[in-house]
């Protein structure tokens, strides 16, 4: 299987700590990187975690957040500085590009490389980026402004080939891709050979689902169902659930249920109020979501998790 990993940057809420990073997270697909959200200090923490900024062509936004966009201005300059060639590609909800073409003009004036936004709504889910392997779909949140979660689909694997039945039927090797595809083999004397029987199935195609900042929906685990790995916002403890509800974010217990009615196979939490900025209160976010979903991990600056 392609590795398919998820790199945990940042997980703090809007105000930093000397704790936690703003969120920020990296997408290794087979070696590709793909960024979601840029919050401050993105830049250092790519490289104290040895994540090479040359690999990274893509960056998706969930929303126009400081805290998940400002990281953006010093990412482009060190990309200058760096004489990249390769394009950038920025996806987000519409607005961003506005904002930030006067920081480029600024700090960016010439750069060596193609710097394209790409706007999405985030009234409606719709694929925003696919490739031969794998593609980005958004899922709309509810948030105090305009955002999009994603969830990262790697593309069904063609069935594996079985080297020994090729060898027997003596099946030439310029026929292989098309027996992956789903054709069968005809012999010389017009015996057919079955596609099942020259290949056997590939890996389930794996996915990952990133909730960046939203209130509770019930409606979103439908959009998620039966991701292997999720991401989801949990800035406050269950007793604060009417600030949560007021600012547009999740409690615990709202992470852990969309997880649990998603079928998720995992939960990852993150994005914690700078309140719980202690051990022994993530160990209480952690207890609580893990008394609705088992599975449930605390996100931390340097963990990499495989989807």
């Amino acid at each position: 299987m392609n590795p398919f990993k998820v790199h945990i940057l940042g997980c703090g809420s809007a105000r930093p700590t000397p704790r936690h990073c703003l969120s920020a997270q990296i997408v290794n697909y087979n070696n590709c990187l793909y960024a979601i959200d840029c919050g401050e200090g993105m830049q250092a923490q790519l490289a104290r975690h040895h994540l090479m900024t040359g690999k990274l062509d893509r960056i998706f936004i969930s929303h126009l957040h400081g805290d998940h966009v400002l990281g953006l201005p010093g990412l482009l300059s060190t990309m200058a500085l760096s004489e990249r060639t390769s394009p950038i590609h920025i996806y987000s909800p519409g607005g961003l590009e506005s904002v930030m073409r006067p920081f480029i003009e600024f700090f960016v004036p010439a750069p060596s490389f193609d710097i394209i936004f790409h706007p999405f709504s985030t009234t409606q889910g719709a694929t925003i980026f696919s490739n031969n392997t794998i593609e980005v779909q958004t899922v709309p949140l509810q948030h105090r402004v305009p955002c999009c979660g994603f969830i990262f689909r790697e593309k069904q694997p063609l069935p594996h080939i079985l080297r020994d039945m090729i060898d027997f039927y003596g099946i030439p090797n310029y026929a292989i891709k098309s027996i992956k595809e789903g054709a069968d083999w005809v012999m010389p004397d017009g015996q057919v050979v079955p596609h099942a029987r020259l290949t056997k199935p590939a890996e389930k195609a794996r996915s990952y689902a990133y909730l960046s900042d939203t209130a509770y929906d019930p409606a979103l685990a439908q959009a998620v169902e039966g991701v292997d790995l999720m991401y989801h916002e949990a800035t406050y403890a269950n007793d604060m659930l009417a600030s949560a509800s007021e600012r547009g974010h999740s409690t615990t217990g709202q992470a852990a249920a969309t997880a649990r009615d998603a079928h998720a196979r995992q939960l990852i939490i993150g994005h914690y109020s700078s309140r719980y900025d202690k051990d022994a209160l993530e160990a209480m976010l952690l207890s609580e979501c893990r008394a609705v979903f088992p599975n449930t991990v605390l996100a931390n600056e340097g963990l990499t998790f495989d989807v």
